[in-house]
C-alpha cells in the first residue's frame, strides 16, 4: 500500500488506518526515476504537492516535465523510487484526471464525449446529464452539445477535453501543456478555465514551456533540468529571486541545454 498520510512515516495497520482520508493530497515522490531505451529521463525526483493554487512544472524541452506528469498520474511505472498519496493508490486513482496537449476525441457529439468518461468512471447515470451540462457551460460549449466533436476548432476541442475532465469532478487535475498549440485567444480561454477550476477547489498540476503563462497561473513552481528537480518554490519567490543559478539562466533565456 503506497500511501503516506502527510507524506510522513507509513501508517501502521490498525483502526486509524481504516478511517478513510478526506483528501488524496499531499502527493509526494521519493527518489523517483524513469529510464527508457537505455536513457535516463528522470533521476532522484523528490517533491511534495499540496492542495491550493496551481503547481506549474517548468523547464526546457526535454527536461522531463511530461514524463513526470505521467508518472504522477500512474500512466508510467517508475524505474526507481515511489509515488505516495494521502490515501491508498486505488482510491486516489479515482479522484484524479488528466488532459493532454492533443486530446483524443470520440467520433461522437460534444455531449457524448462528455458523458462517456463519466460512464467509465462509474458516475451514477442520473447524475451524468447535469454534470455534463455544467461542464460544457464552464468551457463555453453548452450551445455546441449536439455538434460533432471532431468538427470543433483546435481550441474548442481542448476546451471539450477540459470539460470531460471537469465533469468527473476530480480533486486533482493533471494538464500537459494544454495550450501549447493554441493561438493567444484560445490560450486565454484555457487559462480562464484552469483558474476557475482552481478557484472551485480542484488542484491543478500543469506543465508549460511558457514562462508568461507560468507567471499568470502558478501558485508554486517546480523547475526541472535534465531530468532532475532543481527547485520547488512559491511562484513569486521563484520568479523574483530563484535559488538555482540554472533556473536564473533559464528565466533570462540563457540556459544552454
Amino acid at each position: 500500500m503506497r500511501w503516506r498520510k502527510g507524506c510522513g512515516a507509513l501508517p501502521r495497520a490498525g483502526p486509524a488506518e481504516m478511517q478513510a482520508p478526506q483528501s488524496i493530497l499531499p502527493l509526494c515522490t521519493e527518489g523517483l526515476g524513469f529510464s527508457a531505451g537505455g536513457a535516463e529521463i528522470l533521476s532522484d525526483v523528490t517533491l511534495k504537492i499540496t492542495a491550493g493554487a496551481p503547481t506549474l512544472l517548468i523547464g526546457a524541452n526535454g527536461a522531463g516535465k511530461s514524463v513526470l506528469l505521467r508518472l504522477l498520474h500512474g500512466l508510467l511505472k517508475p524505474s526507481a523510487g515511489r509515488v505516495f498519496w494521502a490515501m491508498p493508490t486505488d482510491q486516489a486513482a479515482r479522484r484524479q484526471a488528466m488532459v493532454f496537449q492533443r486530446p483524443v476525441l470520440l467520433r461522437r457529439s460534444v455531449l457524448a464525449n462528455t458523458l462517456y468518461p463519466m460512464a467509465l468512471a462509474g458516475v451514477a447515470r442520473e447524475d451524468r446529464d447535469a454534470r455534463a451540462e455544467e461542464a460544457l457551460a464552464l468551457v463555453g460549449l453548452a450551445d455546441r452539445a449536439d455538434d460533432a466533436a471532431r468538427k470543433l476548432s483546435v481550441g474548442q476541442q481542448q476546451r471539450l477535453a477540459l470539460a470531460r475532465a471537469a465533469a468527473l469532478q476530480p480533486e486533482l487535475l493533471f494538464l500537459d501543456e494544454p495550450s501549447a498549440s493554441l493561438d493567444p485567444a484560445a490560450t486565454r480561454a484555457v487559462e480562464e478555465i484552469v483558474l476557475t477550476l482552481a478557484q472551485r477547489g480542484t488542484k491543478i498540476v500543469m506543465t508549460t514551456h511558457d514562462l508568461a503563462q507560468a507567471r499568470r497561473l502558478a501558485g508554486d513552481v517546480v523547475f526541472l533540468h535534465r531530468g532532475s528537480v532543481l527547485e520547488q518554490a512559491p511562484a513569486e519567490a521563484f520568479f523574483q529571486q530563484s535559488a538555482s543559478a540554472t533556473a536564473r539562466a533559464f528565466l533570462r533565456g540563457e540556459l544552454v541545454w
